[in-house]
């Protein structure tokens, strides 16, 4: 196809996303051109916004757009809980819920050596760490089952199992493999309320 060539671009640009195939990157191009000045320079300047602007919060390792992300500074959360999470996405996937308000920690991924991620490449130690500061009482393993999430479900239970520190991890109805992002909200809201303790 001998498109133009600021709009080619544009079409390259679009299928970097996952999931957009040619066509639909070409739809995107199209309905670009459809939009007003304005609202093009808006969606430009988003998508600067969000280099320059999002970072990642030290503490827990949510996005954040300021030196501690909105859920640690958030004093009317449960205090005393951490939700462990494999990675950033998962985060707001758990507080689309409404129902659970915890604090939360981003592993960063999940142990796998055989993709070459130990235990040292994770945020395990920054969490363990947290649990001691801030006077954790319960830690809730909601990582995506597996061999991977099993694994590090089990390397976190370790480390902790000689603490008054209490973890528990979602309940099963989550199907094996899953992505948590995919899942819909009744499964998960089950499987938070019906976590069990990891022994």
């Amino acid at each position: 196809m001998n498109y133009p060539e600021s709009f080619q671009k544009l079409v390259e640009c679009f299928k970097l996303l996952p999931g957009v195939g040619s066509k639909t990157a070409e739809r995107y191009a199209f309905c670009m051109l459809d939009l007003d000045e304005e609202k093009v320079k808006q969606f430009s300047e988003s998508i600067s916004d969000i280099k320059k602007n999002i970072t990642t919060c030290p503490n827990c390792g949510c996005l954040s757009e300021a030196n501690k992300c909105l859920f640690c500074e958030d004093e009317t959360r449960n205090q005393d809980i951490i939700c462990v999470v494999e990675n950033q996405k998962n985060v707001f996937v758990f507080e689309k819920l409404g129902v659970f308000r915890t604090k939360y920690h981003v592993l960063g991924g999940l142990i796998s050596p055989m993709d070459g991620i130990n235990p040292e490449d994770l945020s395990i130690d920054k969490l363990i760490n947290r649990i001691k500061d801030e006077n954790i009482k319960e830690i809730i393993l909601a990582l995506r089952p597996g061999i991977e999430g099993n694994t590090t479900s089990l390397y976190i239970t370790k480390l902790l199992e000689n603490t008054d520190v209490k973890v528990t991890q979602i309940a099963q109805g989550v199907p094996i493999g899953a992505d948590m992002e995919y899942l819909d909200t009744l499964t998960l809201e089950m499987a938070l309320e019906n976590r069990n303790e990891v022994s």
